[in-house]
């Protein structure tokens, strides 16, 4: 057995009316708090798509998770074009100071 197995600890949690046991190697708090954003994600559904059953309702939440997560995948996207962009326009600039510093040095000696 692997060191990690050895440090799972078993949380229970409860989404949508269901129980469910968990084994977790981080931290059992963030686990609960999951199910807890997933409970209140699959209870918010219900309530405006009226009589959907519990697989429906996995799903559509499924579908919107999907869809956060498409939406920060681009936006991360999006951020390391941008640092990128700014790394290399901040090198040039650091090139060109380094050039202009080093030139009076070299033709002094």
């Amino acid at each position: 057995m692997e060191d990690s197995d050895q440090t799972k600890q078993v949380v229970r949690v409860t989404i949508f009316n269901q129980t469910y046991t968990v084994s977790t190697a981080g931290d059992p708090q963030q686990i609960v708090e999951l199910a807890a954003e997933i409970d209140e994600l699959m209870s918010s559904i219900a309530r405006r798509a009226g009589n959907l059953d519990t697989t429906r309702t996995a799903v559509l939440a499924c579908l919107h998770l999907a869809d956060r997560l498409r939406a920060v995948e681009q936006e991360l996207s999006s951020f390391r074009t941008s640092v990128s962009s700014k790394t290399r326009n901040f090198a040039s600039i650091l090139d060109q100071v380094f050039t202009a510093t080093s030139g009076p040095e070299s033709n002094g000696s």
